[in-house]
């Protein structure tokens, strides 16, 4: 399979699955996925039969896509995760992955998907333990907590064009129960470390375990 580029919905559809990386928009009736559930190209609506090795890197480049990491960043998470000695390598691949500050920041739903999270992160939005941060790396601590900085709240990224007003889109969110958000002051604390039970996508990760096992 060649690397997965081009357009946000596009990378989607090339993967068949739905990423959600166009935020509100992979959720609607507009989505790529929606609206075309195949992979793009003129051949597209053929099926074909994935090898092994095939299956675990899609299944890479889905996790990987989703997260919005680049290929050395995942190889060293996976790397990490299969040196664990407190829990299993999958369990400790997705607590890796979504206690990075970004994932975190999405799931307390201050950001409508992980690419925003990422920007509000690096642009200086976010102060964690009340010290500003700029790196969507982070990987945070129980107890920890995030909030949008004071001189921000009133930044065009918290109320983009097209989406929900942030306040209105927090009333809706329902947080994983690793995050504990506070609605009010646009902040979060983070609770406990993520779960692989809980996660709330179709991903297979015991297979990018594989693939980077090879």
């Amino acid at each position: 399979m060649p690397f997965v580029s081009g357009p946000k919905e596009r990378k989607s559809r090339a993967l068949g699955e739905n990423l959600f990386l166009k935020a509100e928009r992979s959720s609607s009736q507009k989505s790529g996925m929606t609206r075309r559930p195949y992979p793009p190209g003129m051949h597209g609506k053929r099926r074909k039969n994935l090898s092994e090795y095939g299956v675990q890197l899609k299944e890479k480049q889905k996790l990987r896509l989703f997260f919005g990491l680049q290929e050395k960043q995942m190889k060293r998470y996976a790397q990490t995760a299969k040196n664990s000695k407190k829990t299993s390598a999958p369990e400790a691949l997705f607590r890796l992955l979504e206690s990075r500050i970004d994932s975190a920041i999405f799931q307390s739903g201050l950001a409508p998907s992980r690419s925003v999270a990422r920007q509000m992160v690096t642009h200086g939005h976010l102060g964690l333990n009340g010290r500003r941060v700029n790196v969507p790396s982070i990987a945070l601590k129980i107890g920890d907590e995030v909030s949008v900085v004071e001189s921000s709240k009133a930044k065009k990224i918290f109320s983009t064009k097209g989406e929900e007003e942030i306040q209105d889109r927090l009333k809706k969110h329902e947080p994983p129960t690793w995050i504990e958000t506070d609605k009010d002051k646009l902040s979060f604390k983070f609770k406990a470390f993520p779960s692989l039970e809980e996660a709330k996508f179709n991903f297979n990760i015991p297979l990018v375990v594989e693939y980077y096992s090879r």
